[in-house]
């Protein structure tokens, strides 16, 4: 099972990455951000089961909701393209690690093509 700090981890190797702490009021919740744009947002040191924010494609949002429970509609963030995925064990580490990469790759195709090809 995935924790804190394979997330982080695996979110710092992918290229052009950085981690910020941008909500004040709320100073534990950390970003994961490409060229300025979110793409994962965790309390990393909250208790466990670890949660992960994440984008996704809307169809591929709606089918892994129905498969696991454990992913659900983004909180607080546009049900529709963000899904929130508790860490429990339930969702294989294979299948987080892919969606993380995912919403990586659909912040980056949203970027100019100069940026786009620097990340590739």
């Amino acid at each position: 099972m995935l924790g804190a700090a394979a997330v982080r981890a695996y979110c710092l190797d992918l290229p052009d990455v950085r981690e910020d702490y941008p909500f004040g009021s709320v100073p534990q919740v950390c970003t994961f951000k490409v060229a300025g744009k979110i793409f994962l947002l965790s309390a990393l040191a909250a208790p466990p089961p670890l949660q992960i924010s994440v984008k996704c494609d809307p169809e591929i949002a709606v089918t892994l909701r129905a498969a696991y429970p454990a992913v659900v509609p983004g909180y607080h963030l546009n049900k529709r393209h963000w899904n929130t995925v508790s860490l429990d064990g339930s969702v294989p580490d294979e299948l987080v690690l892919e969606m993380i990469q995912d919403s990586f790759d659909l912040v980056v195709d949203k970027l100019p093509r100069h940026q786009r090809i620097r990340l590739r």
